[in-house]
């Protein structure tokens, strides 16, 4: 795919019509046609004008395939909360697969909405979910389709603001460029909020065009605007400082935090796929956060502290959505659900609940030390048993007290043990690979510790037909952590690494085709560790990368390392520094990140002495059960760690048959 070319020109629309009879003869031309026509089980289409003149409009995108983004959480709670409000809108809109881009530009259709198949451009705020940095490249193509600038400094009042949200925009330096705004942290409250400034400037009259919107939404100190910081360099490339340029807008934006979770039991009626996708499942979130402080978890550290959804909360949550889906598999959602400090009384009450029906119930997260056979076994009280997934993350006991992982050999050999031995034939282990201070021989212990599951699996089964999967991801150094500062390894050296543990698993043929095996070579991960501590400079890399074909860089077969590689290259070319800069240099301990204005709450020296506490291999307590660790979390978002026993039960039990 080469330079985007300008759409052909379009007759006049009226501003929120729908598209859909220009959009109809170009179904039949591309593959998967459905996922572009709506019409979903609880999908809303609002009349444009439900507010009066003064709507709030959001055209919400989680860039990526439909497949993978209508199941996405986030989204679908943001949609459900704006819709509830009377004036307020929000519809959804996905990225085009490139058959369906091609089309679009030939024919003049713009990027729309599956709801309302109406123009994105027509929009007050296309808001963006990244939960990964490897959807920018989507974003931009979204943007050219919409008729919206792909530079924020570009665009009037005619162009909807561009507002990022999810685990990325915590770094938003990157897509400084091409977005308006970020909010960070838990969305909820902050789009609502975001709304009523909407709408109040709609009333006023739109006082100070679109500068006079943007200052509203950054003084409330929750809203990140890239245009009013200016970023200064010292002459290798580091940063030398981030600063305000406008008058009332905080040096650092901070993050938003939901503490009632009870309070906003999103979503209430789930959106049902009308295609395939990635989850066919209905979920619940059970807590949100995680204090266990593994490392390299950047979703662990920034959605700190944690907060529980009482068990009454999850019961009215469960039956609801079952009633409004017709699902019948309810995944229980959390970074660690095991972790619930109600799990027990939790799932056996669903189990007892739903004993006799076809529901099942799933943990898509456990932790090896969290697991039980009796937490197991309430899980698959209908039937269904689906293989186990732990994540011990390091293959050596030295490398799990690196990371923080505070699991030991012992724990996964029980725990495994414990699963064969009741009838469970396969177990997938998740490990990383380029881990801080990692060596061959901490790769090469991954093989050692699959062959001992097979061995004991056999052992207690008395059986053969044991398996055990190991899955190997690269590590990417996360910003709001304590490996903010680590190295990444080179994506040749994670690729040898790679190589060496694969012929390790095959070599011994008493395990045979009994260890599956499967990873991710280096390169993405290069491109995702370039993006995810990136600053500003990178801004031009992306945009190169996009002109040069870029799109659905998160999907093996539409990747390419030497596009971004060449991009890199030409876009850096007049700067102090290029993708190893970013990527596999250890940063010092006074060092300017591209983060810094962030503040998820995380205070940088108790960050530091956590990466210094990992290279001396000292581990920390989870503070949920321990005196407090300074985080700094707690006090700076006046906030607290939320957990049971509520001693509330899952009344009134009324069994479903």
């Amino acid at each position: 795919m080469s330079v985007p070319h300008p759409q052909p020109t379009t007759p006049a629309r009226t501003p929120g019509a729908s598209l859909l009879p220009e959009l109809e003869p170009l179904l039949e031309q591309v593959s998967k046609p459905v996922q572009y026509v709506g019409g979903e089980l609880n999908s809303q289409v609002k009349d444009w004008d439900c507010g009066g003149e003064h709507t709030a409009r959001w055209a919400l995108m989680y860039p990526d395939a439909y497949e993978v983004g209508l199941p996405n959480q986030g989204v679908m709670i943001l949609y459900e909360v704006l819709n509830e409000q009377p004036d307020v809108l929000a519809e959804r809109t996905y990225s085009v697969w490139p058959d369906m881009e091609a089309a679009m530009r030939e024919q003049g259709v713009p990027q729309f909405t599956v709801d309302g198949h109406r123009a994105v451009g027509d929009f007050d705020v296309l808001g963006l979910s990244f939960s990964t940095e490897l959807g920018y490249t989507n974003m931009l193509t979204a943007l050219d389709l919409a008729g919206i600038p792909l530079h924020a400094a570009d665009r009037g009042e005619q162009h909807p603001l561009v507002l990022a949200g999810g685990h990325a925009s915590f770094n938003a330096e990157p897509v400084a460029d091409f977005i308006d705004a970020a909010i960070v942290g838990d969305g909820e409250e902050a789009v609502l909020h975001a709304s009523r400034i909407i709408n109040a400037w709609k009333a006023a009259g739109r006082p100070d065009g679109r500068e006079g919107l943007l200052l509203e939404l950054a003084r409330t100190g929750g809203v990140y605007v890239p245009a009013f910081y200016d970023v200064s360099y010292l002459p290798d490339g580091r940063i030398q400082r981030v600063a305000p340029n406008r008058h009332g807008v905080p040096w650092r934006v901070s993050k938003h935090t939901v503490m009632d979770l009870d309070a906003w039991p999103y979503p209430k009626k789930p959106l049902v796929p009308v295609t395939e996708s990635v989850h066919e499942r209905m979920s619940v979130e059970i807590f949100r956060g995680c204090t266990r402080g593994c490392r390299f978890c950047q979703a662990g550290m920034i959605t700190r502290p944690v907060r529980e959804r009482s068990i009454t909360g999850v019961g009215e949550m469960v039956e609801q959505g079952l009633k409004a889906t017709g699902l019948d598999e309810v995944g229980l959602l959390s970074l660690s659900s095991a972790d619930h400090s109600e799990i027990a009384d939790l799932t056996k009450g669903l189990a007892d609940r739903y004993e006799g029906t076809n529901t099942g119930l799933s943990l898509p997260s456990t932790r090896v030390d969290a697991f039980n056979i009796d937490l197991a076994n309430e899980l698959t009280r209908n039937g269904r048993r689906s293989g186990l997934t732990f994540a011990p993350e390091g293959g050596s006991e030295r490398l799990r007290k690196v990371i923080n992982k505070m699991v030991t050999e012992e724990d996964l050999i029980r725990t495994v043990a414990a699963a064969y031995a009741a009838g469970w034939r396969q177990v997938k282990l998740y490990f990383m690979c380029g881990l801080p201070t990692e060596t061959d021989e901490d790769v090469l212990a991954i093989a050692d510790l699959a062959k001992k599951v097979i061995d004991t699996g056999r052992e207690v089964s008395g059986r053969r037909d044991i398996r055990c999967t190991v899955s190997i991801g690269g590590f990417v150094p996360k910003p709001h952590t304590p490996f903010q500062w680590a190295a990444q390894l080179g994506a040749e050296e994670t690729d040898a690494r790679l190589a060496k543990l694969r012929e390790a698993v095959r070599s011994d043929r008493r395990y045979g085709s009994a260890i599956g095996f499967r990873y991710h070579d280096g390169q993405p991960g290069i491109v995702e560790g370039l993006l995810s501590r990136g600053d500003r400079r990178l801004g031009a890399v992306i945009e190169q990368a996009w002109r040069d074909g870029g799109r659905f860089d998160g999907w093996n077969e539409h990747f390419s390392y030497d596009r971004w590689m060449s991009a890199a290259e030409r876009a850096l070319a007049d700067q102090p520094v290029d993708v190893a800069w970013y990527t596999t240099r250890e940063r010092g301990e006074h060092e300017v990140l591209p983060w810094d204005h962030i503040d998820s709450g995380l205070d940088k020296e108790w960050l530091w002495e956590d990466w210094l506490d990992a290279l001396e291999e000292r581990e920390v307590e989870d503070c949920r059960w321990t005196p407090c660790f300074d985080c700094g979390v707690c006090p700076q978002m006046n906030t607290e760690i939320q957990i049971g026993p509520t001693g509330k039960k899952l009344l009134p039990l009324s069994v479903v048959r």
